[in-house]
């Protein structure tokens, strides 16, 4: 029999996912249990098992796009074959063969030719019509070389630039593409910077130290520990932070949670464990859910400040500059310090600019007495 499988329901609140990679091909034979897709969601991937054995008759959705929950992804076949359009294959039913999908090399009756989501996408963005092409590959599979061969003997494609390369906004790249996009417009946002002498911090534990002082102060100024949703502002009493985190794929924020309550041995332990997670892309989705405010630094390649943008939807961000060795003035006397610039974006909607300001000069006096 024939199985259509569709995307399922993942939990969290999620209505869609992105087909982040295929794991198999067309007329690849499968096992139950076997790794089949990756799917992008909220920041993390998640990778989807065969729910049953059999040949991968056709991949209905392209890697890169994003569909919403219960849409048939793929259709897996004992023989290759794949269900009539609309048919709900049920059990001890016969496949039937579907001459939409064709083994046969070249052009096929239908316009339906054998090729990878990855080579449709190929052609279409250098022009091709896959109809008109000859498959190379095995059982006249169109090939990416294929593609190319016919873009180079038929010209560059109407429209497009011959240099440099187009790459498909996917991933967690669309995905940090949406969310500053949505940051930027809806949130006002205002960034106060002041220096900071870092001398009594220990540069190892500067993020859990950070992280501390932040929770700390965030009790004085709840207006920073909180959301705008609607026509009313949330003011949490936890405080759950997130951090930036540098990754292959892009930037991710994981939420260290509890930290007022953990000492700072414990919040450079937990800091370790979800950045290493986010890098290897390990996360779960819950990790990097329900953060109530951000603190980012980039360390050596942070530059003297930044003005950082609003983890959408809390109403503040903290970021911390390079530090290095400065002139700094203490009882009058001229001294080398270890300084550096804290800036802190607001939306200025939920916090004043003048509550903006105490609320940095508190973070800095606790970082100045560690």
């Amino acid at each position: 029999m024939a199985y259509e499988f569709k995307l399922p329901d993942l939990g969290e609140g999620l209505t869609e996912g992105e087909v982040s990679r295929w794991l198999v091909s067309e007329g690849d034979e499968v096992a139950e249990d076997q790794p089949l897709v990756e799917i992008q969601t909220d920041k993390t991937t998640v990778e989807i098992p065969s729910p049953a054995a059999g040949k991968v008759a056709q991949i209905l959705v392209e890697e890169g796009k994003v569909v919403p929950v219960g849409t048939i992804l793929v259709v897996i076949g004992e023989d290759g074959a794949a269900p009539k359009a609309g048919a709900s294959p049920k059990k001890g039913d016969e496949p039937k063969k579907d001459t939409s999908v064709s083994l046969a090399p070249g052009p096929v009756q239908g316009g339906r030719v054998r090729a990878t989501p990855l080579v449709r996408r190929q052609a279409q963005e250098l022009g091709v019509d896959l109809e008109t092409l000859t498959g190379t590959g095995p059982q006249g599979r169109v090939t990416e070389a294929d593609v190319r061969e016919a873009a180079a003997s038929e010209g560059q494609a109407p429209g497009r630039v011959s240099e440099g390369r187009r790459e498909p906004l996917r991933g967690v790249r669309r995905l940090i593409a949406e969310h500053m996009a949505r940051a930027h417009r809806e949130v006002p946002a205002v960034t106060w910077v002041e220096e900071c002498d870092f001398s009594g911090v220990d540069l190892k534990l500067l993020v859990p130290t950070v992280l501390k002082a932040c929770a700390e102060a965030l009790k004085e100024f709840p207006e920073l520990n909180a959301r705008l949703e609607g026509d009313e502002i949330v003011y949490f009493d936890r405080y759950d932070i997130g951090v930036a985190v540098q990754t292959e794929e892009g930037l991710v924020v994981p939420v260290v949670r509890g930290c007022d309550s953990a000492s700072i041995n414990e919040l450079a332990a937990e800091v370790k464990r979800v950045a290493d997670a986010a890098r290897a892309g390990g996360l779960k989705p819950d990790e990097l859910r329900g953060s109530t405010f951000t603190v980012t630094s980039a360390g050596k390649l942070a530059g003297l400040l930044q003005t950082p943008i609003v983890n959408h939807p809390e109403v503040a961000i903290l970021s911390i500059g390079r530090i290095a060795e400065r002139p700094v003035v203490r009882d009058g006397e001229l001294a080398v310090g270890q300084t550096g610039y804290v800036s802190l974006t607001f939306d200025h909607r939920v916090v004043d600019g003048a509550r903006a300001a105490e609320f940095g000069l508190d973070v800095i006096r606790r970082l100045e007495a560690s």
